[in-house]
């Protein structure tokens, strides 16, 4: 089927295992004021201008500020959820994933608001799963009931490569990737990515804080 359709930066629960965690390269963020304290330059894409009345071609090549990037969607067309005021990028098939890649000005880090949204292209609470990649590794996140509001960021101390995004489907029906409020940046020059087992070693000592009428196809 198919379906229809600012920044609210608010703390959200930790529902990621932490505020930063280190994988390979890459340090975990669920605070998107910790993440723009550990970068530099950073470029917000809104998606102002995305359609939200009809399905839009992919791949989509956007802008976050001086970042370019260039978005896919493995099957099927992009889906502008959300409202015309406030569209959210999200996907015409709810089992797609969204792929972010090909990314210029050598950018290091990427975040954003991370979330599912229902047939009509509204919000609808459930777990999303993140995936970055860089010249060193991969990490994967997944957000359990995740908000509007939910923030996952990634910096490397490397290049990166490609974000995913994926909908966990649950047994209250289709659920649709959705992401909002997209940062691309630097890492700043005093942020150090420790090894993976530094943080092993940090856990130890302190413990763990806290882990109308469109359709769309299901």
């Amino acid at each position: 089927m198919f379906k229809s359709s600012v920044l609210r930066f608010l703390a959200f629960p930790a529902l990621v295992c932490l505020s930063a965690s280190s994988h390979a390269s890459l340090i975990v963020y669920t605070s998107q004021a910790s993440f723009f304290a550990a970068t530099s330059a950073q470029g917000i894409d809104t998606f102002s201008g995305l359609d939200t009345m009809a399905p839009t071609p992919s791949p989509l090549n956007r802008s976050a500020g001086a970042y370019g990037y260039t978005a896919t969607a493995s099957v099927s067309t992009f889906f502008g959820a959300g409202t015309p005021a406030n569209p959210w990028l999200s996907t015409n098939d709810a089992t797609a994933t969204m792929t972010l890649n090909g990314f210029t000005n050598a950018a290091q880090a990427i975040g954003g608001n991370f979330f599912g949204s229902d047939v009509q292209g509204l919000f609808k609470s459930g777990s999303v799963t993140v995936t970055a990649v860089d010249s060193s590794g991969t990490s994967t996140q997944t957000i359990a009931d995740a908000i509007e509001t939910s923030f996952l960021g990634f910096v490397s101390s490397d290049s990166l490569i490609s974000l995913s995004v994926s909908a966990v489907q649950a047994s209250q029906g289709a659920i649709w990737p959705t992401l909002d409020n997209l940062v691309i940046a630097q890492r700043a020059a005093s942020n150090g990515v420790p090894e993976p087992h530094s943080t092993t070693l940090l856990l130890a000592g302190i413990g763990i804080m806290g882990w109308l009428a469109r359709r769309r196809r299901t």
